[in-house]
């Protein structure tokens, strides 16, 4: 048997995390260029940037039952960010931003079902959620503790810096 070369099993680990994220190759190489001109440990800023955008975020919250659906729900213009309509996937949030349903889209079923199932899912300690007026506020940026996805962040950081 022929032992797996470091290369493929870092470009597995990122392909993984795109693939997660649902995002493309320019893009996630631009999210990784940012957390490497941040402060902090480049791998743990990557995955903090990826869970602060808007579509993961209204996953988390289970506004969505996945990202590709929280994808949509900003896309489609039912979100609203401290009172804003925003329909860019990718926005970053920051502490203390509001994120809620438009009023005119509270009925819509995906939403209402999601929002029954996240007592099961859980939601993150860094988000806080008000089920009753269909909005999520940012408490705090995430922390690596709190990303329990098993994503080794660390074979990024080495495929990248070749």
């Amino acid at each position: 048997m022929r032992k797996e070369s470091d290369y493929s099993i870092q470009l597995r680990e990122k392909q993984k995390v795109r693939r997660i994220y649902g995002m493309l190759e320019g893009q996630f190489k631009r999210y990784f260029e940012i957390a490497e001109r941040t402060k902090g440990v480049t791998g743990e800023n990557l995955l903090i940037l990826l869970e602060r955008r808007l579509d993961n975020t209204l996953f988390r919250l289970g506004f969505a039952s996945s990202r590709t659906q929280g994808r949509q729900l900003v896309r489609h213009n039912h979100v609203l960010v401290n009172g804003k309509k925003v329909n860019i996937p990718s926005f970053q949030v920051s502490v203390n931003d509001v994120i809620s349903i438009r009023e005119k889209s509270r009925k819509v079923e995906t939403i209402t079902e999601s929002l029954e199932s996240v007592a099961r899912r859980g939601i993150p300690d860094w988000l806080e959620l008000d089920q009753a007026a269909f909005s999520g506020k940012i408490k705090a940026l995430p922390d690596r503790q709190e990303i329990t996805m098993p994503i080794q962040e660390q074979l990024i950081v080495e495929l990248y810096s070749k």
